[in-house]
């Protein structure tokens, strides 16, 4: 099982000690690439409270500083990109690499940049699914020969550059539509899963879903791999943890509830939600290793898991310190012969 960050670039959090958000994202990165973590992930959001409208821009400039790491999207919203322009610049991320590089795409859970690019929200899945089938063609190289209802159609141009790798990986990132998940096992692509609340074993149906769609297409088992994508924090300790990673939590999703009518988060439903089942993934090495054990045994064998440790104003010491501990766990990942694909 590898193990990644994932992270959003906020743009109102400066808890750098003196250093900008994409200065102290930059360090991030280069202290996991060191730790030996797995991947990083840097998602794309279009409004002021972000910095991240250009992943690939980032993740170039992480690639230049890192050697091992692999650098993705998290996600890439291919439903508002030109798929043409996308893989260039992911190609080009992949040659800055040497080879690291990945896409995870999806339709996008914001309506700010189909507004902002002039597209109808009407028409959400359509563009995503549209685009994704010339993604998808665009990776095997040579001439292109393409058509289809949202974008020009392409008649034997080739797109440069080509990626270092033979086939850049591309992952469907998906939160709960069924639709999204049968898109990906049919069409044999990894799965790229958010979770953020609940718990981890109701997701079960989802992802037997995405399986079973996989198999009656005739794609092999290795090929429908699982990454979970869930928000996280560690400390040395659990209560530590809990009480360092509240507030940020609650300066997050208490204006988000607010919007949606709801109350904002007490500590109490925050106690529960990082419960030994629960979908946040906050607590001492040995929790999160258990849960990353659970995780794995309810879903039917993961392939990788991704925490979002960038919710709300964390200082730069407890950030760094929580990958720091992240990373010890990787050593007693690849020693347990119990995480097992299942299938």
């Amino acid at each position: 099982m590898e193990i990644g960050i994932d992270r959003f670039v906020f743009a109102n959090f400066p808890s750098n000690e003196g250093m900008t958000p994409v200065e102290g994202l930059l360090e991030e990165i280069e202290l996991a690439d060191s730790l030996g973590i797995h991947v990083y992930g840097i998602g794309e959001h279009h409004s002021d409270e972000f910095l991240d409208s250009a992943p690939a821009v980032l993740l170039s400039a992480a690639a230049a500083r890192t050697r091992r790491i692999r650098l993705t999207s998290a996600i890439s919203v291919l439903s508002a990109s030109d798929p043409v322009r996308l893989f260039e610049d992911f190609a080009t991320v992949d040659l800055v690499s040497r080879g690291r590089a990945e896409i995870v795409v999806g339709r996008g859970a914001y309506a700010e940049a189909f507004s902002l690019f002039g597209l109808d929200l009407r028409e959400y899945d359509s563009l995503f699914e549209s685009k994704l089938d010339l993604l998808l063609r665009l990776r095997r190289g040579g001439p292109i020969q393409w058509s289809g209802r949202h974008r020009p159609s392409l008649d034997g141009q080739r797109v440069t550059p080509k990626p270092e790798q033979e086939l850049l990986p591309i992952w469907v990132g998906a939160t709960g539509s069924p639709e999204s998940f049968a898109r990906a096992g049919a069409l044999g692509l990894p799965l790229a899963f958010g979770i953020i609340g609940g718990n981890f074993a109701s997701f079960r149906p989802l992802i037997d879903l995405y399986r079973d769609a996989g198999r009656r297409a005739g794609h092999a088992q290795n090929d429908l791999k699982v990454a979970v994508h869930a928000i996280g924090y560690l400390a040395d300790e659990k209560p530590a943890a809990e009480e360092e990673f509240f507030p940020a939590y609650k300066a997050v999703f208490g204006p988000i509830a607010r919007k949606m009518g709801r109350p904002e988060p007490s500590r109490q439903f925050f106690s529960q939600a990082t419960g030994p089942d629960a979908a946040l993934v906050v607590g001492d090495p040995d929790e999160v290793l258990r849960k990353f054990k659970h995780i794995n045994e309810v879903l039917g064998g993961v392939s990788r898991i991704c925490l979002q440790m960038s919710v709300g104003p964390l200082a730069r010491p407890l950030r760094l310190k929580s990958i720091e501990l992240l990373a010890s766990i990787s050593p007693r990942l690849a020693d347990d012969e119990t995480l097992m694909f299942e299938g």
